[in-house]
């Protein structure tokens, strides 16, 4: 038994053995299925990895050699704005470029219409004595004025480059300083009574804004901001340089003046005074009430008088002459003359 065990014992292990062997090749055959299917994987992400590379290659490639065969321009400044009568650059900076020579032109657009200012390398127009252009394609101003106010354009064209042609355009403004504005402030104004000062300035460029001072303190926009303002009854229009008071009070008399700003400078007009006056309506009263008297008396006079019979129409002077009668045989003629008489005719019996 033991052997017959034994054997067993012998019998069973190999198979165990074989068992356990069987099943390590399936766990190896798992395990390289696993791998190998990483592996591909694995080979197909690096194609597709090698793929796009190539492609961002070409791509930088065909990027380079258009940046090298290409014109391409770039400015310092899309907007720039200067005060009259000082200098300004337009800058118009090649970035690349291949063509030994390119052509170069500015033009000036005003009201949509285009006129050159760079030419066959030559300034023309209103700048022809006022600007030079600074290599490469930079235009400066070296007086600008209010008229130069425009859209302005560079243009390079490039023949031996791949791309030939390229364009940048600059929005020029220039600031005008406000002149001395037109102002009008009533002398006197009724107590209660509405009352408007106005300010006009039109030389100043961006538009002129105004500012309203009394007593040399400058006016709110909105009176309900200031406790010494607070009860008036103004409106301000800061756009307009209108200062308007629906109802003047004494405490709105003063000296007023209004300045004109913008971006440029400003400019103020002399100050002038207004006075707030009280109307004497008791005056007025007795003043109506003495003139109906007078009217009155000057009635009742020219009545009695008619009575007394002072406008009764009197008798001519000629009335009182009497024609002669015919008794003594002459006939008498009365001329134009009211009681001239002549002799017409006479005969002796």
């Amino acid at each position: 038994m033991s052997y017959s065990r034994g054997s067993q014992k012998k019998v069973q292990d190999p198979h165990r053995v074989t068992r356990h062997q069987v099943s390590l090749p399936s766990e190896a055959v798992r395990l390289l299925c696993a791998c190998s299917s990483s592996r591909t994987e694995h080979c197909i992400d690096t194609k597709m990895a090698k793929t796009r590379l190539a492609f961002l290659l070409a791509l930088l490639s065909t990027h380079s050699l258009l940046s090298v065969s290409a014109v391409v321009l770039k400015t310092d400044n899309h907007s720039p704005s200067t005060d009259e009568f000082n200098k300004v650059e337009l800058s118009c900076l090649i970035e690349t470029i291949s063509t030994a020579n390119p052509r170069i032109e500015w033009k000036k657009f005003t009201d949509g219409k285009p006129s050159y200012v760079y030419f066959d390398k030559r300034i023309s127009g209103d700048l022809e004595s006022r600007a030079v252009i600074r290599e490469p394609a930079t235009l400066v101003i070296t007086n600008a004025t209010r008229s130069d106010t425009a859209k302005y354009r560079c243009e390079v064209t490039a023949a031996a480059d791949v791309r030939t042609f390229d364009e940048i355009e600059i929005n020029l403004v220039v600031r005008v300083k406000p002149v001395v504005p037109k102002c009008s402030v009533p002398k006197s104004v009724p107590f209660g009574k509405s009352a408007e000062l106005s300010c006009v300035e039109e030389e100043g460029f961006p538009k002129s804004q105004y500012q309203w001072f009394k007593n040399g303190e400058e006016i709110p926009d909105d009176p309900k901001t200031s406790l010494k303002f607070f009860n008036s009854s103004y409106t301000l229009n800061a756009g307009t340089g209108t200062l308007r008071f629906s109802a003047v009070r004494k405490e709105d008399a003063g000296e007023y003046f209004c300045r004109a700003k913008n971006d440029a400078g400003h400019a103020q007009c002399p100050p002038q005074k207004m006075e707030v006056y009280d109307i004497d309506v008791v005056g007025i009263v007795l003043g109506v009430l003495v003139v109906v008297v007078v009217l009155l008396c000057i009635t009742v006079g020219i009545c009695c008088a008619y009575k007394q019979g002072y406008f009764s129409s009197q008798k001519q002077p000629g009335s009182s002459y009497k024609v002669p009668s015919k008794g003594d045989g002459v006939d008498y003629v009365r001329t134009e003359d009211e009681g001239d008489f002549r002799h017409k005719s006479s005969f002796v019996i």
